[in-house]
């Protein structure tokens, strides 16, 4: 039986996510030959068709590669997802991956967050408070908060006038988006009192309570994530 398309989705694309998963679940290492289009067909329900259409999808985005005459092969780098420019997608172990992102955040956000506190317009602390309201009533009404989460916290990295941190952020929008999701959104409570004490810090200019709330906003986030995975609440 064939495979239809989910809604708001188009059936090559949910195949090329069905084929990341094949590749996850299989473990398939980095230069690993997937099955010919035959048994792709059968294993995926689709027809050769769509099947390519995903294939050329995940060629162009460097998670796969066509070899003529040979096959198709997982890439030796896998990663090329656009929104998942470090490979996190393919790291098995989404427990230790979700806190050693908190630690790496942990060595770089509290800094960034003492120097957007020095840097800090009028105008770039308006946009801060105004993205943490609508973290705040995303989280209130029991709506997705993740991506609204990555602004509040990539605006923070832009107040900052390094020119490198933007280069960096794809760390913490990943371990941002990764330990929500993680989490189930159920530290709600905690992440609006901690961002108000972060803009506070900066509305103020003040660098080291910047960076102490930070820090604090974190820390936070990574004990609560610990209890919840001993007590099995993650998924």
């Amino acid at each position: 039986m064939k495979k239809k398309a989910e809604t708001g989705k188009s059936l090559g694309k949910q195949i090329a996510e069905d084929l990341i998963r094949y590749i996850l679940d299989k473990n398939l290492s980095p230069g690993a030959k997937l099955p010919n289009e035959l048994e792709l067909t059968r294993l995926l329900g689709v027809g050769r068709s769509t099947l390519r259409e995903a294939v050329r999808s995940l060629v162009s985005r460097n998670v796969l590669e066509v070899r003529q005459g040979a096959g198709t092969f997982v890439t030796e780098h896998r990663l090329g997802v656009p929104d998942d420019p470090l490979g996190f997608t393919f790291i098995q172990d989404k427990e230790k991956l979700t806190m050693d992102l908190l630690e790496v955040r942990l060595f770089i956000e509290p800094r960034i967050a003492a120097q957007a506190a020095q840097t800090a317009s009028a105008n770039d602390i308006r946009e801060i408070k105004a993205l943490a309201r609508e973290v705040e009533d995303l989280i209130n009404t029991g709506k997705d908060h993740s991506h609204k989460d990555v602004e509040f916290h990539t605006r923070i990295a832009q107040i900052s006038r390094n020119l490198v941190v933007p280069n960096l952020m794809p760390i913490i929008q990943q371990a941002i988006m990764l330990f929500v999701n993680t989490s189930n959104r159920v530290l709600g409570k905690e992440t609006i009192e901690t961002h108000r004490l972060i803009v506070n810090a900066i509305e103020e200019h003040d660098p080291i309570g910047a960076s102490d709330a930070m820090t604090l906003h974190i820390i936070y986030n990574r004990n609560n994530l610990k209890t919840l995975f001993r007590q099995g609440k993650c998924p």
